[in-house]
């Protein structure tokens, strides 16, 4: 399905896109997906002069759940000083965060399509366990313990 897209960034940018095929949920739970762009990752890296690429361009990119994992695997990659390090990430509506449904930006959003604020919930269950019957409780906030949200509270803030 996105086959179309990489190309034409390819071609407009006059570069090489490598597209990672990876373990979907809910039939493949958390961290399938996550290894399978890790482990594509670090092969690419490693072999970045077979494919003509100059190690300091390397870019990782994905939207939605693709943007989360992104996002994952250049966290990942940061520390690592066998690897080049990446030249940056490329984030296009990222799941970032599962927190808290209802923060501003799921509030102004949550009748948006494609991405309701109940099915973003619903997404994130089948990525992490396979089991949505939580929804309710997960737009509530009631999953994560009081202690959990006072820690976080600096970084998951309406404010």
């Amino acid at each position: 399905s996105y086959e179309k897209i990489c190309r034409y960034i390819a071609r407009e940018s006059e570069s090489v896109v490598v597209s990672v095929g990876y373990r979907l949920a809910p039939e493949h739970k958390y961290p399938a997906a996550y290894e399978d762009c890790l482990n594509a990752t670090i092969h690419f890296m490693n072999n970045v002069e077979h494919y003509g690429v100059d190690p300091a361009n390397v870019i990782v990119c994905g939207d939605s759940a693709g943007g989360n994992l992104a996002a994952a695997v250049s966290q990942t990659l940061a520390g690592r000083s066998d690897l080049p390090k990446l030249r940056a990430q490329v984030l296009i509506y990222p799941g970032l965060q599962a927190l808290d449904f209802n923060l501003p930006s799921y509030q102004q959003n949550r009748g948006v399509p494609l991405l309701f604020r109940e099915r973003a919930a619903f997404f994130v269950l089948q990525y992490l366990n396979g089991d949505a019957s939580n929804v309710e409780e997960v737009l509530e906030g009631s999953h994560i313990p009081i202690d959990t949200k006072l820690n976080c509270k600096k970084w998951l803030s309406a404010d």
